[in-house]
């Protein structure tokens, strides 16, 4: 053992990977084809003039969320700007938002000319701290919105005390969080609106496509409003009455989506299984520290496995050539987002365009250093379709990198 530890070799170097399967995504069968085929020889692709298969994957959606509406559109940033504009935000207004998120979380607050307040992340979860949620509300904060990142829900009853005492709305993201779930309800489903995403990464996808869904009745006939270029159901179809544009989805999309959610369950258990039993095996390892595990009552869909690197455990390896080796060793992995978002160009160079945002808002004296360490130094992301992966590829996974450490550490 001792002469055949001595002579392996990092697959970056030649060696043989250390984990052996291949990881495909999206994962589908005939079933899909087949929804779809019929579609396209029906000849009725459109919506809602032949939106059958909209409406019904939006009950179908809605009851698998526990809310009473749902309301599909083009994409997860249009979703969060359907709820800003129903939620009635004004120019000038504050949105809290994370910095450890993607771009659109920010940027859709900028389109309905209110200004993002980037409040840090909590260290062990990555999700907003409500702690610096609270230190962060003004006389002008009108929307909160907890991004349940990776697919871990944020402190949900910490957030909504919090809005309830300020008498704020509350969005959230759920765009990497279908099927989770917080206390025995699903993401989104426990703000005033939730807001998802069917890009094709995410863990329910038709390739792109967005959902927003609410028990608000006024807020739903708002977003459906908004979503089909200001219509209102019962009046004519040239009477538009609301500021709406044409974000509706296909017959295509919402047939494959309705196919695809047929599935869900079964891969959220399954990807939180394979996350629980990787904490376990990561959780051993000297310099890799697993984000907060999940208490019994909150249900981790894992569209990213989360842990921090500690390069000082592996010989000074830099995060990005640990990430380059494990990559090579056979998991789907990355070090994610290289900066939060608060130092894109977009704020640094205050690219707003025609957008309203106060000469006083100076983004470049923002410092969220949790957010700032987790981009610079600690995070590696593994990537969702791997944690359907059997539990031998979970072993794998930890092998990849105590293989890693191994050699480094003897180098």
């Amino acid at each position: 053992m001792e002469k055949q530890l001595f002579n392996e070799q990092l697959a970056l170097e030649g060696g043989e990977k250390t984990v052996q399967t291949t990881f495909s995504w999206p994962i589908f069968d005939e079933t899909e084809v087949q929804a779809v085929a019929e579609i396209v020889r029906s000849g009725r692709w459109g919506n809602p003039d032949c939106g059958e298969f909209v409406e019904a994957f939006e009950q179908e959606f809605a009851a698998y969320c526990g809310t009473k509406y749902a309301v599909s559109c083009v994409n997860g940033s249009v979703s969060l700007r359907l709820a800003l504009m129903a939620c009635g935000v004004r120019p000038g207004d504050e949105v809290i938002v994370p910095p450890y998120t993607f771009i659109a979380t920010a940027s859709t607050v900028l389109e309905v000319n209110c200004v993002p307040v980037f409040v840090d992340i909590d260290p062990d979860t990555y999700n907003l701290d409500p702690k610096a949620v609270e230190a962060a509300i003004t006389e002008r904060t009108k929307v909160i919105i907890p991004v349940h990142f990776a697919g871990l829900a944020c402190d949900m009853d910490a957030i909504l005390d919090i809005a309830r005492r300020h008498n704020l709305r509350v969005i959230e993201d759920a765009a990497h969080a279908h099927g989770a779930e917080y206390k025995g309800r699903k993401l989104g489903s426990i703000g005033d609106v939730g807001s998802f995403s069917f890009q094709s990464s995410k863990n329910l996808t038709s390739g792109e496509g967005g959902i927003v869904v609410t028990n608000d009745d006024e807020l739903y006939r708002m977003m459906a409003s908004l979503r089909n270029v200001g219509r209102l159901d019962g009046h004519q179809w040239y009477d538009h009455f609301n500021p709406g544009c044409n974000y509706r989805i296909t017959q295509l999309q919402a047939v494959l989506l309705s196919h695809q959610l047929k599935r869900l369950e079964e891969q959220t258990v399954l990807r939180n299984r394979n996350g629980r039993y990787l904490t376990e095996l990561l959780s051993e390892i000297e310099g890799i520290t697993p984000l907060s595990q999940t208490p019994d009552d909150v249900r981790h869909c894992y569209h990213l496995y989360i842990f921090k690197y500690n390069a000082p455990a592996f010989s000074g390896l830099s995060r990005k050539d640990f990430v380059a080796r494990l990559a090579a060793e056979g998991v789907p992995c990355s070090t994610g987002y290289p900066h939060p978002l608060y130092k894109q160009p977009l704020f640094q160079n205050r690219n707003f365009l025609c957008y309203a945002i106060p000469e006083t808002v100076d983004y470049s004296t923002v410092d969220c250093p949790v957010a700032e360490r987790a981009c610079r130094d600690e995070a590696v992301w593994i990537f969702q379709h791997a944690m359907l992966g059997s539990r031998d590829d979970m072993q794998a996974f930890a092998d990849a990198i105590r293989k890693i450490q191994r050699i480094v550490t003897q180098s």
